[in-house]
């Protein structure tokens, strides 16, 4: 049975598990079919799950309208959370950005797709590293007042901009980000050096998103099994990137932890993520029902210790200075006054 929690310093109950809809559509040429969508939705919801991301430009709109249908008569039970800033490329400089105009008209045009009139979670999608970060947060304010949104949230944004914007809503009494969205996997874990240590300490949750490294973590690349086209094989993917280092001895590792307590990879891949010593809510989803079935068991899957210091230490990122200079024995031992082993932190 899923379980909940508190989302930030917030009083949002949550569910253990997030729903990500980005494959809810076809028109990117590797989604869902709006059939298969409600199965995944139903499935998600029939486990307990309550907690719903989106994006206005998932499937270019196609997600949000689809979760506006489905969620007739139950929208109330559910916690939906959407993103702006991204648009398609055009001819308008104001289409894309985290300005308050993209803003407020992005959020107009989200509540009619999800035919709802407020969103619990509104997320800054990407940072875009112009927008004054007291103009976003004085939007995100006026638009938790004017009750169109109940809280705001921050995805891919550097973790000092967070923490300063984070800092301006506290002086001046506006709404903060109450959660954090990143990439976090066994493949992706230098948000360990600074996003999430600053998540933990301004009490913000965390939400990880492509938990399976896009799909990488599942082995049906390095098996060969993967088609034309899973997503990591589109063009539009391509484009994208992930700019990872070589993943074949950390897929490798996963098989052989899923072999040995007869799970899936995948399950075993989001098992290690929500044991991390930060608690942290992963994004799942799929493009078939059978495959979410399967992320879904990863719920009463517990990793041993061995296990989990097996997949730390073959995903081990060297965390840089200052971090692995803080760690050093006689940096402990001047600090501290040669007594670090027993003052208590």
């Amino acid at each position: 049975m899923m379980r909940y929690r508190l989302l930030g310093r917030s009083g949002l109950r949550v569910s253990e598990l997030c729903l990500g809809t980005m494959t809810f559509g076809e028109d990117w040429g590797w989604g869902s079919s709006r059939d298969e969508s409600r199965k995944v939705l139903d499935a998600f919801l029939e486990a307990g799950g309550n907690f719903i991301d989106t994006a206005n430009v998932y499937t270019n709109g196609t997600s949000e309208s689809l979760l506006g249908e489905f969620l007739q008569g139950r929208r109330d039970s559910v916690v939906l959370a959407t993103k702006y800033t991204n648009a398609m490329p055009g001819t308008d400089p104001n289409a894309g950005g985290n300005q308050r105009k993209n803003m407020l008209r992005s959020v107009e045009a989200s509540l009619k797709r999800l035919k709802t009139d407020y969103i619990d979670l509104y997320w800054l999608h990407i940072w875009d590293r112009l927008t004054p970060l007291d103009e976003v947060m004085r939007a995100f304010d006026d638009l938790v007042r004017q009750g169109k949104i109940l809280h705001a949230g921050v995805s891919d944004m550097a973790a000092w901009a967070v923490a300063r914007a984070n800092t301006i809503a506290e002086l001046r009494g506006w709404s903060p980000f109450i959660a954090l969205q990143i990439e976090y996997s066994l493949v992706e874990r230098t948000v360990e050096r600074e996003l999430v240590p600053m998540a933990e300490e301004l009490g913000i949750g965390i939400t990880a998103w492509s938990p399976l490294g896009g799909g990488i973590l599942t082995g049906k690349y390095a098996e060969g099994k993967a088609r034309d086209d899973d997503r990591l094989n589109t063009e539009m993917m391509k484009r994208f990137g992930t700019g990872r280092k070589d993943p074949t001895c950390i897929v490798a590792e996963v098989a052989e932890i899923a072999r040995e307590v007869g799970r899936s990879p995948a399950q075993v891949a989001l098992a290690w993520l929500r044991q991390r010593p930060v608690p942290v809510i992963p994004i799942v989803g799929a493009r078939r029902l059978e495959q979410f079935r399967d992320n879904l068991a990863c719920l009463d899957l517990t990793l041993d210790a061995d296990q989990l210091w097996r997949l730390d230490d073959v995903s081990r990122v060297e965390l840089g200075f200052p971090h692995d200079f803080y760690d050093r024995e006689m940096v402990r031992a001047l600090v501290s006054g040669g007594l670090w082993e027993r003052i208590e932190g």
